[in-house]
């Protein structure tokens, strides 16, 4: 059993809701055994207890644990450039982080200044009706009422 599981892990997802779409068409019973255990043993939690969202995070995730593995298996054999290495990778991986945190904050004085721009236009309308100082245009106006005096 183990090995099976251990099979459709490496497909990730897509195999074992294959698996499991399989199993509810020969055996409703067994495909729903199948969906308890997926959510049970947190195969198919869709990342809620990861801190990160989405598959981004999944996938950064992913990419540090395996650099992270394998940052001492593979020496070159020389500890000056092992050191350089890993203080290039550590540098790149922090200036990394500052230009995302850069994009992030040009994006805030982007959103920050067209809301300023919409606002500033909304303020500079002579009224509040939104069609520049016309009358209204939401349907045909009522004629008058003559006056029974």
């Amino acid at each position: 059993m183990s090995s099976v599981t251990a099979k459709l892990d490496d497909f990730g997802l897509p195999g074992w809701i294959a698996v499991t779409v399989l199993a509810f068409i020969v055996f409703w019973p067994l495909g729903l055994a199948l969906l308890v255990y997926l959510f049970w043993s947190g195969r198919m939690s869709f990342g809620s207890h990861r801190g990160m969202c989405g598959w981004k995070g999944r996938m950064s995730d992913n990419m540090h644990r395996w650099r992270d593995s394998h940052r001492g298996r593979y020496s070159s054999g020389n500890d000056a450039f092992d050191e350089y290495r890993e203080q290039t990778l550590d540098r790149l991986e922090e200036e990394q982080k500052e230009f995302q945190d850069f994009l992030k904050q040009l994006r805030s004085a982007k959103d920050r200044a067209e809301f300023d721009q919409f606002m500033a236009n909304r303020r500079s309308r002579p009224n509040g009706n939104g069609n520049g100082g016309s009358p209204s245009t939401n349907g045909p106006e009522a004629p008058e009422q003559p006056s029974q005096a």
